[in-house]
C-alpha cells in the first residue's frame, strides 16, 4: 500500500458557469497507480483506511492535485477544487497543503472542499482550519448539501463560499426533502452571496433541474469527464467568491461579542432558566437542521433535569455541545462538552444559543458575581435573535469543544470486571436476579472472565441504561477499559455510519422489555475503528417480571461481514456483466440505439399493448440516399460520425416514448406507438415527411465538416399491413424502395437536387 502512495494523480473535472457556458473550475480528484486494483478512489481510500495510511494518502492527493493543476496549466482565473479527507484533520489539518501553498505560483486559485462530517467529528480543529485557509485567500465549499440534514445545520457555522448540491437533489424526482434543503440553501445563498454549484449532471434534464434548484455552477458529465487536463474547446471564465466573512477576535467569548448598543437586561438566574427551557423547545421544533450550543460555567449546574432535556435534545436535533469548568468532553452519550478553564472568559458567562436554517436566536448572560442562593444570582443579559450575532457566538462555543471523548467515572458500586448480582434460570430470552455468593459467585467470575465474548451488563432502572458490568472480553472487543465504559450507554460504539434503522430496533425492543438479536457497525477505541458486532440483549426480570437489568453479549464478526459483503459485491458483479452483455446484445455499438434484435423487442411489446388497448401503431424504415458517397469521398470514419449525428437528429424529433432504431448499414427503424386508428396513417405520414425533411438538412459532424444526405421513407401500419414485426418490416422496406425509385423518376432534368417529395404507399415519401 505505502508503494502505492507513490502512483497516486489527479484528473481534473470541469466546473461550468450554467449562463455562460465557460469553464470557470477544475476539482482535482483522485486515482490510484493506472491498471492496478486501486486505481479508483473508493478502493484506494479503502485500502488505506485499513492499513492505517489515510493521512498519508491525504497529503500524497493534495500534492498531486496541486502539481498537476500547475502542470496542466490550471491557472487563474481557472479555480481549483481540492477535496480534504475529514478523518484526518485532527491529525494534520491542512498542514502540508498550506505549506504546498507557499511554493505554489501566485496565480494558482484554489477553493477548499470540506463535508459536515468534519465539523460534527471536530468542531474545534475545522474552524480554525476555515479560517487558515481564509488567511490564504483561499475560498470553503460545503459539500454534499443534502445528503445528510446536518449539512443544513451547519452550512451556517463553516459560512462556505461556495455551497455544493448532493448529486441526488439534481438526479432524483422533487420532494419535501429536496424543498427542504432548497429553502435552506438559497436562503443562505441570498444572505451571503455564496454560489450554489450542482453536481451530477449527466443530460439536459439534470440541467433543467439544476437551474430550478438556483444553481449558478454545473459539473457532470454533460460538460466533461474527469481527465488528465483542460477540456479543450470550452471558453474560460472566471469563478467570483463573495467577500469572506470577518474573522472573529481570538478567544472571544459571545457575550462579548454582542454589537455596541445592545440592550442589556438584569434578572435572576430563575427567569434564564425559563428562557433556555423555551429555546431548547425551539431547537426540539426544528429538529435535524438545529444546532444548539450552551455553557454552564460549572459542571454542578449540569444537573440531572439538564441531563434529561440534553438527552432529547441529542436525539432529536443535528448536533449539540455545552461547556463547562470539569464538564466531560461527553456529558451524555452524544453530547459534545469541554472543561473549561477558569480563566476563560466564557466561564463567567450563562449562553444557549440555536441555529437553524431558518431560525436563530441567542440567550448571551453575564455573571454579575452576586453572593446568597444560587437561584437568586444576578446575570445582565441581553436575548438577540441577530444571526450575525448568533451564528458569531455558536462558532465561539464550538472553537472550544473538545475533539475526543474521554472516559466517564465509573458508577458507584461497580467493579471493573466483577460480576454483578445477576443470572440464574429464567425463561426463553429473559434472566431472573439471583445474588451469587461463595462458590457460585467465584465460578461465575471466571466463567465471565474467560468467555471470549464481551458481556456487559446495563441498569434498566436508570436513565440512559449506563453500563454497570463489562467483562475483559468486551474491553478487547471495545478498545477501552472496563473504567473508561462503565457507567455510560452503549452508544458510544456507534458512529455516523452506524445503521439508524437497527438502532431503532434496538430501541424498540428495549423499550418493550424484549430480547434482541442482530449486527450493528461499531467502532473501536479512540481511532473509532470501524467494526461489525453481533449482538444478543436478553431483559433480566425481577420476581414481578419487571426489567432490572439487560444482558449484552457481544462477538467480532467482521471478517463474516466482509466475506458476506465481497460475496454479494461479487454476485452484483456478475450481474452487473451478464446486464452489461444483454444490453449489448440488443444495442448498436456505433450509435447506442436498438439493433435489428432490439427493436424486434421492442415492436412485439408496442404491438401487445396495441391489440389490448385498441390502438395502432407504425413502423418507418429509413433509408439513407447518398450515404455510400459520403464513405467513398470522405473514408468510413466521417461515415460512422454521419450515423451518429443523423440517429442524435433523428432522436430530437421522436417523442419520448417512440422507438428508434439501427438495425444495420445506413438504414433506420422508428416505431410510433399509441396512435388513434382513424387518423393513424395521416399522422405517421406526416412523421414521416418531418423526418426526411429533417435529414435533408446539412448535418454538422464534431469535426466541423457539414455533410447533406437524404432518405427515403416508407411506412407500414398496424393492424392494417400485418400483427408481427417481421410483417411490418417487408411493408415499409417495400414501400421504401417504391420512394426511392419515385424520388429518382421524379428528377426534372436541369434541376437535379431540387427537393420533392413523392408519397408511396401509406405514408412513404421520398425526398429528393
Amino acid at each position: 500500500m505505502s508503494a502505492a502512495l507513490g502512483g497516486v494523480r489527479s484528473v481534473f473535472q470541469p466546473i461550468v458557469d450554467l449562463d455562460t457556458g465557460a469553464v470557470v473550475a477544475y476539482e482535482a480528484l483522485a486515482r490510484g497507480p493506472r491498471g492496478t486494483a486501486l486505481e479508483m478512489p473508493s478502493d484506494l481510500f479503502d485500502a488505506a483506511r485499513a492499513h492505517g495510511l489515510l493521512g498519508e494518502l491525504d497529503g500524497a492527493c493534495r500534492r498531486a492535485a496541486l502539481s498537476g493543476a500547475v502542470d496542466a496549466g490550471l491557472l487563474a482565473p481557472l479555480t481549483l477544487f481540492v477535496n480534504v479527507e475529514p478523518e484526518v484533520l485532527d491529525a494534520a489539518p491542512l498542514d502540508e497543503l498550506l505549506a504546498l501553498a507557499e511554493g505554489a505560483p501566485g496565480d494558482l486559485r484554489v477553493v477548499v472542499e470540506l463535508t459536515e462530517r468534519a465539523l460534527a467529528a471536530r468542531p474545534a480543529e475545522l474552524l480554525r482550519t476555515v479560517e487558515r485557509v481564509r488567511s490564504l485567500g483561499w475560498g470553503v465549499a460545503l459539500d454534499d448539501v443534502g445528503a445528510e440534514a446536518m449539512s443544513l445545520a451547519l452550512m451556517p457555522l463553516l459560512r462556505p463560499d461556495v455551497v455544493k448540491l448532493d448529486l441526488r437533489l439534481v438526479q432524483d424526482r422533487p420532494g419535501p426533502a429536496v424543498a427542504q434543503v432548497m429553502n435552506a440553501v438559497n436562503a443562505y445563498a441570498e444572505e451571503t452571496g455564496a454560489v450554489v454549484l450542482a453536481e451530477g449532471i449527466e443530460h439536459e434534464g439534470h440541467l433543467r433541474a439544476a437551474r430550478g434548484l438556483g444553481a449558478r455552477l454545473g459539473q457532470g458529465w454533460l460538460f466533461g469527464r474527469p481527465g488528465p487536463g483542460p477540456v479543450a474547446g470550452l471558453a474560460v471564465g472566471a469563478l467570483a467568491l463573495p467577500a469572506p466573512p470577518p474573522v472573529l477576535p481570538e478567544r472571544s467569548s459571545p457575550f462579548a461579542l454582542l454589537p455596541p448598543g445592545t440592550p442589556l437586561r438584569r434578572s435572576p438566574k430563575r427567569l434564564l432558566i425559563e428562557l433556555s427551557k423555551q429555546l431548547e423547545r425551539e431547537a426540539l421544533r426544528l429538529g435535524e437542521t438545529a444546532v444548539v450550543a450552551s455553557t454552564f460555567q460549572e459542571a454542578r449546574h449540569f444537573t440531572p433535569a439538564t441531563a434529561g432535556r440534553y438527552r432529547d435534545l441529542v436525539e432529536r436535533t443535528g448536533f449539540v455541545c455545552a461547556i463547562g469548568e470539569d464538564l466531560p468532553a461527553e456529558p451524555v452519550p452524544g453530547l459534545r462538552g469541554a472543561h473549561l478553564d477558569p480563566t476563560d472568559a466564557v466561564r463567567g458567562e450563562w449562553d444557549v444559543v440555536v441555529l437553524g436554517p431558518h431560525f436563530s436566536a441567542a440567550l448571551l448572560a453575564r455573571d454579575l458575581g452576586d453572593d446568597g442562593p444560587d437561584m437568586q444570582r444576578t446575570f445582565e443579559y441581553a436575548l438577540t435573535y441577530r444571526r450575525s450575532t448568533v451564528v458569531a457566538a455558536a462558532c465561539s462555543l464550538l472553537s472550544r469543544v473538545a475533539p475526543r471523548v474521554p472516559t466517564a467515572p465509573a458508577v458507584p458500586g461497580a467493579v471493573a470486571g466483577g460480576a454483578p448480582a445477576v443470572l440464574a434460570a429464567s425463561v426463553p430470552g429473559t434472566t431472573t436476579v439471583v445474588g451469587p455468593t461463595g462458590a457460585g459467585e467465584a465460578l461465575l467470575h471466571r466463567a465471565l472472565a474467560a468467555t471470549t465474548s464481551g458481556v456487559t451488563i446495563a441498569d434498566a432502572r436508570r436513565p440512559d441504561m449506563p453500563l454497570v458490568y463489562v467483562n475483559a472480553a468486551f474491553e478487547q472487543l471495545s478498545g477501552l477499559r472496563a473504567e473508561q465504559v462503565l457507567g455510560r450507554n452503549c452508544r458510544f460504539l456507534q458512529g455516523s455510519d452506524t445503521d439508524r434503522g437497527v438502532v431503532d430496533a434496538i430501541r424498540a425492543a428495549l423499550a418493550a422489555g424484549r430480547e434482541w438479536h442482530g449486527t450493528l457497525l461499531n467502532h473501536r477505541g479512540p481511532d473509532r475503528e470501524p467494526w461489525w458486532n453481533e449482538i444478543h440483549l436478553s431483559p433480566v426480570l425481577d420476581e414481578d417480571g419487571r426489567v432490572l437489568q439487560y444482558i449484552g453479549v457481544q462477538d467480532d464478526v467482521t471478517h463474516r461481514v466482509q466475506a458476506e459483503r465481497r460475496l454479494a459485491q461479487e454476485r452484483d458483479r456478475a450481474a452487473g456483466y451478464l446486464e452489461r452483455l444483454e444490453r449489448l446484445a440488443v444495442t448498436d455499438p456505433l450509435t447506442r440505439l436498438a439493433n435489428r434484435r432490439g427493436v424486434e423487442e421492442g415492436v412485439e411489446e408496442v404491438l401487445a399493448r396495441a391489440d389490448a388497448t385498441g390502438t395502432a401503431a407504425a413502423l418507418l424504415f429509413c433509408d439513407l440516399d447518398g450515404f455510400k458517397a459520403v464513405n467513398d469521398r470522405h473514408g468510413h470514419g466521417v461515415g460512422d460520425a454521419l450515423l451518429v449525428a443523423v440517429a442524435e437528429r433523428l432522436r430530437g424529433r421522436l417523442r419520448e416514448h417512440d422507438l428508434l432504431a439501427r438495425p444495420g448499414g445506413d438504414e433506420f427503424l422508428v416505431v410510433l406507438p399509441g396512435l388513434v386508428p382513424a387518423t393513424a396513417a395521416a399522422d405517421a405520414a406526416r412523421v414521416a415527411e418531418e423526418l426526411a425533411a429533417d435529414l435533408a438538412a446539412p448535418l454538422v459532424l464534431p469535426d466541423g465538416r457539414r455533410v447533406a444526405v437524404g432518405a427515403s421513407v416508407g411506412v407500414a401500419l398496424h393492424p392494417d399491413d400485418g400483427a408481427t414485426f417481421r410483417d411490418l418490416l417487408h411493408h415499409a422496406d417495400g414501400r421504401m424502395y417504391d420512394a426511392k425509385r419515385a424520388r429518382r423518376a421524379a428528377v426534372v432534368p436541369g434541376q437535379a437536387g431540387a427537393p420533392a417529395r413523392e408519397q408511396v404507399g401509406p405514408g412513404a415519401t421520398a425526398p429528393a
